[in-house]
């Protein structure tokens, strides 16, 4: 999936390799005014179309192979058998003088693409400590994520999931920060570092919701008007995973996938972090009994908030229902891998272009 979503997020324009076509077309059309020329039976006017071969070769080639094809550009045109109308002077040194600024512009962007290859590569690295791709498998619950940030070019941004094992068993995180792209990151990092903090710690899934509040509060009160607020939803499986207990802190319930069907759990909701989790603002969990083939959806409100463009919601808890077909193979259908990856081709092809961060999680206890 990783290499998948990376070919999805770059393309051609934004930092991966020229497709093999921009390759070709400097060398094609080289090729192409010599057989034209030498199959003509009288001179043709052609050689201004060699001007365009070191711009060409720009795009995808590096200085050594720009500085050949400029040499090969200007041979052409001086080579009598080509009969390319005689050239004048003025027509060779523009032709010239193409092909060497061509070399130069072929050098800065080698150098410019090698930086950038780096730099991509220290954040990739860095984005990835922050939200490391899940295992399919943490304990007895078996999961797997799906991340799409909203700003091109990055991995993270205001949502967040993590799946933790502690002493008091399986924990799963999901929640949304104020904002999204790069200004809500140092946000994601600093409350996922206190849900792994917390796994350890705290005996139960409404304390683990208080620690993450706590550190939004600590982390807003030394900036004035900083207003961090997040929402999110914390799950803690039994130990033989035959049941979870469910908070839910401003963030949408989880999906529960059970018979065929797909129902929003009624979860009382409490406030969203950041705000002071106490009195009437303290979320009440849910504690849910689990079923062999039971399957935990959860999304942000990238998913059940997206729209197409007559303005229609995504409906959600229906799609995951038809994805379950009673006459298909459902084991196969509600594998968490395929799951995700069905609910984002179906989410794209009914809003295209997501406007906010798209996060998904599905769980499934064994």
């Amino acid at each position: 999936m990783g290499k998948e979503r990376e070919a999805e997020r770059e393309g051609w324009l934004r930092g991966a390799p020229p497709p093999g076509w921009v390759r070709v077309v400097p060398v094609a059309l080289l090729a192409g005014v010599c057989a034209a020329t030498l199959a003509s039976p009288e001179p043709l006017d052609i050689g201004f179309l060699l001007g365009a071969i070191p711009p060409l070769a720009v795009l995808s080639y590096g200085p050594a192979a720009t500085a050949v094809l400029g040499g090969l550009v200007v041979a052409v045109l001086l080579a009598p058998a080509f009969r390319l109308d005689d050239p004048g002077n003025a027509d060779l040194l523009t032709v010239g003088f193409v092909a060497a600024l061509s070399v130069v512009v072929s050098f800065v962007r080698s150098r410019r693409d090698a930086q950038l290859v780096t730099e991509r590569a220290v954040a990739e690295a860095a984005q990835r400590a922050v939200v490391p791709p899940l295992p399919a498998r943490v304990g007895s619950v078996g999961c797997a994520g799906l991340y799409r940030a909203a700003q091109r070019g990055t991995l993270v941004g205001g949502d967040f999931f993590d799946v933790r094992q502690g002493p008091h068993g399986v924990r799963a995180v999901m929640g949304d920060v104020q904002g999204h792209g790069l200004a809500a990151v140092a946000t994601v990092a600093s409350l996922l570092g206190a849900f792994r903090e917390a796994v350890l710690d705290e005996p139960d899934p409404e304390a683990v919701a208080a620690r993450l509040d706590r550190r939004l509060v600590v982390d807003s009160a030394d900036v004035p008007h900083a207003e961090l607020f997040a929402t999110a939803v914390v799950l803690d499986f039994a130990a033989d995973a035959r049941s979870v207990r469910i908070v839910v802190c401003g963030h949408p319930a989880p999906v529960l996938l059970r018979e065929g069907r797909a129902v929003e759990l009624e979860v009382t909701a409490g406030v969203p972090l950041g705000l002071g989790l106490g009195g009437a603002g303290s979320p009440a969990g849910l504690t849910l009994p689990l079923r062999s083939g039971d399957r935990l959806f959860l999304a942000s409100d990238g998913v059940t908030e997206a729209r197409n463009g007559g303005g229609v919601f995504y409906p959600l808890t229906e799609r995951l229902t038809g994805f379950m077909d009673p006459a298909g193979d459902q084991e196969r259908d509600l594998e968490p891998a395929v799951l995700v990856e069905r609910v984002w081709r179906d989410l794209t092809g009914h809003c295209g272009t997501a406007v906010d961060d798209v996060t998904m999680l599905v769980l499934s206890p064994a």
